[in-house]
């Protein structure tokens, strides 16, 4: 069952893409994004995912989704093949964000990334007085079983984006199933941004 948090940012990046567009969602999961679209909002609509089990059910679910490594890059697709490259909740769980992130981006006229914010006051708390790895709703994981590779934070990213000259066309931030607008990097659990490459190149 999902979170309130999980729902939310579901919503968010549902609201985001445009009606009859093509998405691409890499680590496409059980696929309920991507039947949404297709079912709602007419989308043309392609996953990649690694795990067998999830593919299964995206299968069920009528939906086109290859099985592979999304590390490995996306060669078989040329430049702008989709209107919306999507990494839900799979950014931070890659070998090589910034290489995927560069794919995603040469793919998808516009990117959308969320992760978990490794900053969130919550995990703060946990790192400073109790002195170890945070457990919270968007890091719910241990640390010996967490696909979590990197831990990174909003401001993290958007200084990331910064000097990569990638551009931020919208974000959005959330914690508690509610979307937080002050001090995000301190009081969201989750940041949720829509990018694009402003530079053409990463």
């Amino acid at each position: 069952m999902q979170s309130s948090n999980t729902r939310l940012e579901t919503e968010i990046i549902f609201d985001w893409i445009a009606a009859g567009s093509s998405v691409l969602d890499l680590g496409c999961g059980d696929g309920d994004l991507l039947y949404r679209l297709a079912k709602e909002k007419g989308c043309r609509v392609q996953g990649i995912e690694i795990e067998e089990e999830a593919i299964y059910r995206c299968v069920e679910k009528g939906l086109s989704v290859l099985h592979d490594d999304i590390d490995s890059g996306l060669p078989e697709y040329g430049d702008n093949s989709f209107d919306y490259v999507v990494l839900n909740q799979s950014f931070q769980q890659v070998k090589r964000p910034e290489a995927v992130l560069r794919e995603a981006l040469r793919v998808g006229r516009e990117t959308i990334v969320s992760f978990p914010n490794f900053a969130y006051c919550s995990a703060r708390f946990q790192m400073f007085f109790l002195g170890r790895t945070p457990v919270t709703p968007s890091l719910p994981h241990e640390w010996h079983d967490t696909p979590n590779l990197h831990f990174l934070s909003i401001s993290d990213f958007t200084g990331f984006c910064s000097r990569r000259r990638i551009k931020v066309e919208q974000a959005a931030f959330a914690a508690g199933g509610r979307k937080v607008w002050l001090f995000p990097n301190l009081l969201a659990s989750t940041g949720i941004f829509r990018i694009s490459n402003g530079a053409r190149g990463v």
